[in-house]
């Protein structure tokens, strides 16, 4: 959990800038962050319910989703956020060259 609270910190903060305006485009990044979700959070179930693997309960919290661990959840949505904001920053900063 520590590391998506790091890793996905920045972003958000970063996502409220006014001259990046990431945050206009809201639309189509929930519709990018909630396919992920289902995609590979769908895989993530399947997986689990077959034994193929697991979450070691000593290394995550006690919150399930869909008997999901909520930081796997939470990966799904912290780390393609992190992956589109760096996208669009990177288009930002290119355009000002």
């Amino acid at each position: 959990m520590l590391v998506l609270i790091f890793a996905g910190s920045l972003p958000f903060a970063l996502s409220f800038w006014p001259k990046l305006s990431f945050y206009k485009n809201i639309k189509p990044l929930i519709a990018s962050i909630f396919s992920i979700v289902g995609i590979f959070g769908a895989w993530d179930v399947i997986a689990v319910s077959r034994h193929h693997w697991y979450f070691d309960p000593l290394g995550v919290g006690v919150v399930k989703i869909l008997n999901l661990p909520l930081e796997e959840v939470l990966f799904f949505v912290v780390i393609p956020f992190c992956c589109i904001f760096t996208w669009e920053a990177l288009k930002y900063v290119k355009g000002m060259r």
